[in-house]
């Protein structure tokens, strides 16, 4: 009796601790977003183009959030997968996220002539006319909820193609973006962004301020924004934002600080002339605009779980 009762007492603790051990495991591992990389051929561009796909978790019809790459876009991933936690966060969404690769110095943007070096470039024409399809045939998108989120030249991109295409997008943001692109010394930073990564800016736009200039303008479009959530955000550079930038600092690095700190200064100027002007046109304005956070991923990840839950959901319906 007394060996049957231990034997009892040992065979409960070992499976309570059998029990508590693939607890851990369950509720430690880390869900990822049900994820394809598909190929989509752009007519447009003559070329085929990868897109990271996040699916909608749940089934069924799903909106879609078109995720965009900054100026030094890898042709072969995307800095929100590399730099960010996108695909964890929106494991268990109803939503599937596109992400394309490329893009590079491009602004996303259908340029007026062919570049020696960028080649054509066709996105806005690739990103509303030719992947939406692809989405809606092989990923159950239902083709009318949409919204499009970029960081930096994308979230200058980001805003004028929802400015320039109302009926197919609900809702966008704009991470430390410059929606002010017209203006004199932004034009003139769009144009160094893109000679930068070896492009010729005249072929993009024409010469400023003539040429598409206008049609491409945040800021000279807003009244087309009236009704849609609208997410802005932008940093000032401050100090303490990180150590990194900190003149004060022992980590202080005055390169990161010449890279990371003027940018984002210009978007704060930028997004804060942007803002009053897309509240008067009617959108639905959510910002985060402070003298914090600095032009780089780990502010750019904080500011689209924000935007998340205050803009994009609820424009989508999710």
């Amino acid at each position: 009796m007394v060996l049957r009762r231990a034997r009892t007492l040992i065979l409960g603790i070992v499976a309570t601790l059998l029990t508590g051990f693939f607890t851990v495991l369950g509720t430690g591992a880390v869900a990822h977003a049900d994820s394809t990389l598909t190929y989509v051929h752009s007519p447009s561009m003559n070329k085929t183009i990868p897109v990271k796909v996040l699916r909608a978790a749940g089934g069924g019809p799903a909106p879609t959030l078109y995720l965009l790459d900054g100026l030094r876009a890898p042709d072969n991933d995307n800095g929100w997968l590399i730099n960010t936690d996108v695909e964890v966060f929106f494991a268990d969404k109803h939503v599937n996220v596109a992400i394309p690769f490329g893009g590079g110095g491009s602004f996303y943007t259908d340029w007026q002539r062919d570049d020696p070096h960028l080649g054509r470039q066709m996105w806005e024409t690739f990103l509303t006319r030719e992947l939406p399809g692809v989405m809606a045939a092989e990923f159950g998108s239902d083709g009318v909820n949409n919204a499009i989120a970029g960081l930096s030249m994308s979230g200058t991109s980001a805003l004028t193609l929802a400015a320039k295409h109302p009926d197919m997008y609900n809702a966008v943001a704009s991470f430390s973006g410059y929606p002010t692109a017209a203006t004199p010394g932004f034009a003139q930073g769009i144009q160094l962004s893109v000679a930068e990564m070896g492009g010729n800016p005249f072929n993009m736009w024409g010469v400023w301020p003539a040429g598409r200039w206008l049609a491409n303008d945040p800021l000279a479009n807003v009244g087309n924004l009236r009704g849609k959530g609208v997410y802005i955000s932008a940093g000032g550079g401050s100090p303490t934002s990180d150590p990194s930038v900190n003149p004060l600092s022992a980590e202080f690095d005055p390169v990161w600080f010449a890279q990371m700190v003027p940018l984002e200064m210009a978007s704060g100027i930028s997004s804060g002339l942007f803002v009053p002007a897309a509240q008067a046109a009617g959108a639905r304005v959510q910002t985060h605009i402070s003298a914090d956070g600095i032009h780089w991923w780990n502010y750019w990840q904080d500011r689209l779980k924000e935007a998340w839950f205050g803009t994009l959901a609820p424009s989508l319906g999710v």
